[in-house]
């Protein structure tokens, strides 16, 4: 088989740089690394300048094809298959990282003649939906790059049904890639004495329900560690400070500090109102940790309840009496770390995905030579 050039596009105004602050970078090339070693070469299509440029040496394999002459943003969007066009002729396969830009991509893989992979780590309109937004309209944009799109990759069997919903015709269009965990740096250690009781990472924003943690902690005499920033921090640090002393706020940090985090703290929170298929989630499961999620969508397909992790509610009262009851069972909590290790190590190993993943690609590409 010759080589297969795939072209990521990123998310609509997303860069290397933006990967990097939010500490994101690790984990998102993890794949792409593991693809070249296969055989595949990979290019990524950034919206950053040429800040992007200076991760060539952390990246070795994937060429950087960025907004380096310092366009303006509209026209760059707009002409990113012609300036990008030595690159986009010659590769066999345009993939989109999310929904949002997945337009952008596919008009270049219509110039081009290409096949596009559409894959989607949650479902857009949902999310639109789930916060009262015109939903409607993206759901309309969605079809569209679904009926034009040569693959669709969801990451849950939630994200397929929906899908299907909207036409049974699109059926044998997708597969079900879940995110994945490199297991060899979030993995188990046994370690006496935890830190923390209670962990939470992820964006300060309405959809996490921070607040409705907040609200439960007050009333626990336990050490709570919350990790990230988003547009309710600033409001919720105001309101609820550090509730003398038991909690500890700290800023988004790179992804490969995560399991040395997780490793000092017993139970991982995610009280989430919706999610599409949670990273960090798996990525406590997989370093062993006591997991507690919310009975929400995008989680409750994840947690067996009492097996692999705790469910309960998203009101401050269901969580609060949660960890109360996990923290008076400590030999549960080994039980539910063991079994959320071991399920991610049977759904969830960056080895597992990257199979799938080149296996998809090369049936795209025989298919279509």
């Amino acid at each position: 088989m010759n080589e297969i050039h795939v072209i990521l596009f990123f998310t609509k105004g997303m860069s290397l740089v933006g990967w990097d602050n939010v500490g994101l970078l690790g984990r998102e090339v993890a794949l792409y690394f593991g693809l070249i070693e296969k055989g595949i070469r990979v290019s990524f299509i950034t919206y950053g300048n040429r800040e992007d440029l200076k991760y060539s040496g952390e990246l070795p394999g994937i060429k950087i094809l960025c907004n380096k002459w310092g366009m303006p943003a509209k026209l760059y969007t707009k002409y990113i298959h012609i300036i990008h066009r030595k690159h986009l002729k010659s590769c066999n396969i345009i993939k989109t990282n999310q929904m949002s830009g997945a337009d952008i991509a596919l008009k270049s893989a219509k110039y081009f003649k290409k096949p596009l992979i559409n894959r989607m780590g949650y479902m857009w309109s949902d999310f639109v939906k789930q916060e009262a937004g015109n939903f409607n309209i993206i759901e309309k944009y969605e079809y569209n790059i679904f009926l034009k799109s040569d693959k669709i990759v969801v990451t849950t069997k939630e994200m397929y049904q929906n899908v299907v919903r909207r036409d049974k015709q699109l059926k044998n269009k997708i597969s079900i890639i879940p995110n994945y965990v490199n297991t060899d740096l979030f993995e188990p250690v046994v370690e006496n004495k935890k830190e923390f009781d209670v962990l939470f990472i992820g964006r300060i924003t309405h959809q996490k329900n921070v607040q409705g943690l907040l609200e439960a902690l007050k009333d626990l005499n336990i050490k709570a560690l919350i990790i990230g920033d988003g547009d309710l921090k600033k409001g919720l640090i105001e309101q609820y400070g550090d509730l003398d002393g038991r909690v500890v706020w700290q800023d988004a940090i790179p992804h490969n500090d995560l399991p040395n985090i997780m490793n000092r703290c017993l139970i991982y929170i995610l009280p989430s109102f919706y999610e599409g298929h949670p990273k960090t989630l798996i990525e406590a499961m997989s370093a062993g940790m006591t997991v507690i999620g919310s009975d929400s969508p995008g989680i409750q397909n994840i947690i067996e309840n009492g097996v692999n992790g705790v469910v309960c509610k998203t009101d401050a009262n269901s969580i609060r009496n949660t960890i109360n009851d996990l923290l008076k069972n400590p030999e549960l909590c080994k039980s539910l770390g063991k079994y959320a290790y071991k399920y991610v190590l049977e759904n969830n190993s960056l080895d597992k995905i990257l199979d799938l993943e080149y296996q998809m690609y090369s049936d795209l590409y025989k298919n279509k030579i």
